[in-house]
């Protein structure tokens, strides 16, 4: 089963594509020197503003870093903090979710007017808000972004939950006088965690573009580290004389957004069509 579902993922029209894009930008992410052996912090003022070409594909910025080398060794970065953001929200939504699923009326008409606070605020506005109370730096951009991913996660693991609850085997398991809350870790989590997981996939893409508008505003890793919102934040200053600064970094960033989108919602239908 596990086989013919990877190889219909792979028949789908542009999926393959995706996963090849998400499979580099890992590679990039754990391996950067398999990539590129260029210093993405030696700066080389001949090469100041250099336009891309066979000694840098992506070109160089204002101090003459080669771009690709900082697009490399920042995807780490980025996509660690998105991931650790997409975590946090795993981990606090679904427990939201779990509990307003499983407790009574009034516990889960409280949790569920939380969630709907969080949903009604922009997810942007509210890493903002939260980035802002905790000031500057990685691990806050993740808390912020994570926050942002709550909602949503709480609303399917509630709903997810809830369809779970009612099976034989949670009943069986009831009348065998088995604990309600070993009834829910055994149970009731394991089946409806799968949607829940696919939707944290394209949840990943979101985190992305959160991290990157964050680190674009300046509330990520202090320079010079390599950040790729901070990247395009920079280039803007160049857009005339140095474009590829802002579009080169901006174009992988899309690409990898779009990639796990594409493959959420993949996994998505997946989980529908079971």
């Amino acid at each position: 089963m596990a086989l013919r579902r990877v190889a219909a993922l792979w028949r789908a029209p542009g999926l393959a594509l995706s996963l090849l894009v998400l499979l580099l930008v890992l590679g990039w992410a754990l391996l950067p020197g398999l990539f590129t052996a260029a210093d993405p912090l030696r700066a080389d003022a001949a090469h100041r503003l250099l336009a891309p070409g066979a000694g840098h594909p992506l070109g160089a910025d204002h101090v003459g870093r080669d771009l690709y080398a900082r697009v490399v060794h920042g995807t780490a970065r980025s996509l660690g903090t998105a991931f650790a953001a997409v975590a946090l929200g795993v981990l606090a939504g679904g427990a939201l979710g779990a509990v307003a699923g499983v407790a009574g009326r009034a516990v889960d008409a409280v949790v569920m007017r939380v969630v709907d606070v969080l949903l009604a605020v922009p997810g942007l506005l509210l890493s903002l808000a939260v980035v802002s109370a905790l000031g500057f730096g990685t691990a806050q951009v993740a808390c912020a972004v994570g926050v942002g991913t709550v909602g949503g996660i709480a609303r399917v693991s509630r709903a997810q939950v809830r369809r779970v609850r009612g099976g034989e085997y949670v009943e069986a398991a009831r009348l065998a006088g088995v604990a309600g809350p070993l009834i829910l870790l055994r149970h009731i989590v394991p089946n409806a965690a799968p949607p829940v997981l696919a939707l944290a996939v394209t949840e990943c893409g979101t985190a992305v573009l959160g991290v990157a508008s964050l680190g674009f505003l300046g509330f990520g890793a202090p320079p010079p580290a390599p950040e790729w919102g901070a990247l395009i934040s920079t280039g803007r200053d160049y857009l005339v004389s140095a474009w590829w600064l802002t579009t080169l970094p901006g174009l992988v960033l899309v690409a990898l957004v779009v990639a796990l989108h594409r493959v959420g919602r993949a996994l998505e239908r997946e989980e529908r069509t079971g």
